[in-house]
């Protein structure tokens, strides 16, 4: 008898002394949402709805919801990325707004610009040389099914003001590009709106072999670069449309 209280004495001892870390707040937050919005609980059912793994999950609880990871649950729980990683703001996102209409007016949808969408990380990105921005466009639904017909959803087009002069004259600094941020892959040659480190760029990105994923400008004055495996790469989207203005 004196033997198993002192075991379970020892035990008590062990196990206060063994006390777990505490919960990171992205964490807490990113569990809430995915509770309230999607009906989501537990890390196993979390990490299968971001696919992502289960190590990925638990690193997050010590470490805090990575970059991607607060864009992945923006995108499939439907929560604030901003709110998810500042406590700052509504939990559900509002950034496409479809509006019932007058009679003889199609449905009227907002298309915000990336900081919206992005959130602070979006805020915090360097795009150099852009003229001011455009904040949103409000288009009908029959805009988006003639001139987008090809995107991942209407709830991932966002807004891009052009900035820099390398892309001229495909756009200039201060022109509307329309981008799809369900893209996050730079798969095929294409143009793209990407970072490295806290710098933005918009680029034709294109798979080169035996050298790599090189970035090419449309200003021939700007050499071409190649994005390195040490870089701190990432892709917001793929650009779908442009629209170059002209000064008369």
């Amino acid at each position: 008898m004196l033997r198993e209280n002192a075991n379970t004495v020892l035990n008590n001892i062990l196990f206060s002394s063994l006390k777990m870390p505490p919960m990171h707040d992205t964490m807490r937050r990113l569990y809430r949402a995915a509770e309230q919005i999607r009906e989501v609980k537990g890390p196993a059912a979390l990490a299968r709805l971001l696919n992502v793994s289960a190590q990925t999950v638990h690193n997050w609880e010590s470490r805090g919801v990575s970059r991607a990871g607060l864009l992945a649950a923006q995108e499939r729980i439907g929560c604030n990325a901003t709110w998810l990683e500042s406590g700052v703001g509504d939990m559900v996102r509002a950034t496409i707004a479809i509006e019932s209409a007058p009679p003889g007016r199609a449905d009227s949808i907002e298309i915000v610009q990336y900081k919206e969408v992005m959130g602070s990380m979006g805020n915090g990105l360097v795009l150099r040389d852009q003229p001011g921005e455009i904040q949103s466009w409000r288009v009908s639904s029959e805009w988006v099914q003639k001139n987008v017909p090809h995107n991942t959803g209407v709830q991932n087009l966002c807004i891009v003001t052009g900035f820099g002069p390398s892309m001229r004259p495909l756009f200039n600094p201060g022109d509307p590009l329309l981008v799809d941020r369900g893209v996050t892959k730079a798969d095929r040659d294409a143009i793209y709106f990407f970072r490295v480190g806290d710098e933005g760029f918009i680029k034709h990105l294109q798979r080169v072999p035996g050298t790599g994923l090189v970035a090419i400008s449309e200003n021939k004055i700007y050499k071409d670069w190649v994005i390195t495996p040490d870089m701190d790469f990432e892709v917001f989207g793929l650009v779908l449309k442009v629209w170059r203005g002209e000064d008369f």
